[in-house]
């Protein structure tokens, strides 16, 4: 049954995401917001700012995320990778601001214009930081700005209008339907 379900939701061709720009908080082992801006039909980029409650850094992180949907396309898996860059907030720490590389693994659900998400994110320090390596996780809560359907509807207009042109340059008038099949 589970190995039925599965070979089915590989040959659905579902869209990664509900909507396509949100925005919000992200709560965890470290703090902060969040804006992800879909720019793929399964691909978004995700801008962290977040602050620690352990370390005296800011973080901004830079993520490019793929999304799979499970079982439809407001409940998805999501995966990716970007760079973070820290900003210390006292001047007395004995240590250089990190600057390094981060992952991103997690979970998403999207009811109404809510987008719940749980993930796990390791960041490599490459330079600087306290420490090289951080593991955090976090859930964020993100008001959805713009829904998915807003380009679609655009790519709808426009495919509609092509074809009345299209109609218009045959020397059919828009309202005369039953002359293309003649």
């Amino acid at each position: 049954m589970l190995i039925a379900l599965l070979g089915m939701l590989a040959v659905c061709r579902l869209q990664g995401q509900s909507y396509t720009t949100a925005a919000g908080l992200r709560m965890g082992t470290d703090w902060g917001l969040t804006l992800q801006q879909r720019v793929l039909e399964h691909t978004t980029v995700e801008v962290i700012l977040q602050s620690s409650l352990q370390r005296e850094e800011m973080m901004l992180t830079v993520l490019g995320e793929q999304h799979r949907p499970i079982l439809s396309r407001r409940l998805n898996i999501y995966g990716g990778a970007g760079l973070h860059k820290g900003f210390r907030t006292s001047s007395d720490a004995g240590w250089k601001a990190p600057t390094g590389i981060t992952l991103i693994g997690g979970a998403e659900f999207t009811i109404a214009r809510l987008a719940l998400s749980w993930d796990f994110k390791p960041a490599i320090n490459l330079s600087g930081g306290e420490k090289g390596f951080y593991a955090q996780t976090g859930v964020s809560v993100r008001y959805v700005f713009v829904k998915g359907n807003v380009f679609q509807k655009k790519q709808r207009q426009k495919k509609r209008e092509r074809r009345r042109r299209a109609r218009e340059k045959q020397g059919y008038p828009d309202w005369q339907i039953w002359r293309r099949w003649q």
